[in-house]
């Protein structure tokens, strides 16, 4: 396939004009070293001035953004998948509209990619909670160990532990021929999408450097936990196994897909809940419980299988067993431990 840029950069934006976060993002963007790149600025429904914001940019730099925007909020994924119909860039990559990556940090991505013939590039990020480009808390979001030609081995290890989207760059071509995109209207659509895409692409590479900034603070998703956004991350999960079953891949890929939907789908909802969500109910954990069985019943036998912290695995198979228990028992505990801290 033919593409008129070396990349193009996708930003989803909603209501992120407020204590310089947009302009923070956007200027970081502009400053690229790569040559020939382009943004795209996708305003998802925004109700504040975002959109001003993005056309400011765009007059004071002619050529280089892109400014997509519709009226109906279709969440991350939705604003995702607008930017990719109209992409040029051989290579894409997305970034939320509230981080910000150092000004060499794609030019170093994409040269990682044409040095190997990797498809996929990857590397770290760091969390902070101010605008800086001071080092914070160091993530590591992949290894050395996934890096190279992906075979059946790497293959799996990444599907199962892909990381950040926002953090690689992929091939263009291999997302155009494989109608690669995202599920919309939902939060955690990363989860699904990831998981997709990663079965398509052939080689993958790693830089251990915390170039990408990610700015963490109260109304991030993942300190804004609520019934819905639980839900939201078992639909996500619902998906991937649709997609992998209408694209042919179930079977092939089956002992990955149970894993990862007992991580994210179970456990991590689970405890997320729990203790993240204000309003909690028992139904909620019966339901979730329920639906999970009955999709993998034995998902203790799956080869992946593993909770690292020994507690929460008796609170696994206590929730497993009795959800009352489970609810009842955990809330108590919650409580004491909160009573001792003296919060």
């Amino acid at each position: 396939m033919d593409f008129t840029k070396k990349l193009s950069i996708i930003v989803p934006v909603y209501n992120m004009n407020h204590d310089g976060n947009l302009n923070f993002c956007l200027d970081s963007l502009v400053a690229q070293t790569v040559k020939d790149f382009e943004i795209i600025a996708v305003n998802d429904a925004s109700t504040d001035d975002s959109l001003d914001v993005l056309y400011d940019y765009e007059k004071k730099y002619p050529g280089l953004f892109k400014i997509i925007t519709y009226a109906e909020n279709k969440h991350q994924g939705g604003a995702k998948n607008e930017g990719l119909k109209i992409a040029e860039g051989k290579w894409i990559g997305f970034i939320d509209s509230d981080d910000w990556i150092t000004k060499d940090y794609y030019e170093k991505l994409i040269k990682k990619a044409e040095e190997t013939g990797a498809d996929i590039v990857g590397c770290d990020y760091n969390i902070v909670s101010s605008h800086t480009f001071e080092r914070g808390n160091h993530v590591s979001s992949n290894s050395f160990d996934q890096s190279g030609e992906l075979t059946k081995e790497r293959m799996s290890s990444l599907f199962r532990s892909f990381g950040s989207m926002v953090i690689k760059i992929y091939k263009h071509d291999i997302i155009k021929e494989n109608n690669l995109d995202f599920p919309e209207g939902i939060f955690y659509e990363d989860n699904c999408a990831a998981r997709v895409w990663a079965t398509y692409f052939k080689h993958f590479e790693y830089i251990n450097e915390d170039n990408y900034y990610y700015l963490q603070h109260n109304t991030s998703t993942v300190h804004t936990i609520t019934e819905q956004r639980c839900l939201d991350r078992i639909s996500a999960m619902d998906i991937m196994v649709d997609e992998f079953k209408k694209r042919g891949l179930y079977d092939e890929y089956k002992d990955e897909i149970e894993d990862v939907y007992t991580q994210l789908g179970f456990r991590i909802t689970l405890f997320s809940y729990m203790l993240g969500c204000k309003e909690k109910n028992l139904k909620f954990v019966k339901k979730l419980k329920t639906n999970f069985a009955q999709k993998f019943p034995n998902f203790r036998q799956n080869k992946y299988y593993s909770i690292p912290d020994k507690e929460e695995e008796k609170m696994v198979n206590l929730c497993m067993k009795s959800p009352f228990i489970f609810y009842n028992y955990y809330s108590l505990l919650w409580k004491y431990r909160n009573r001792k801290a003296g919060r």
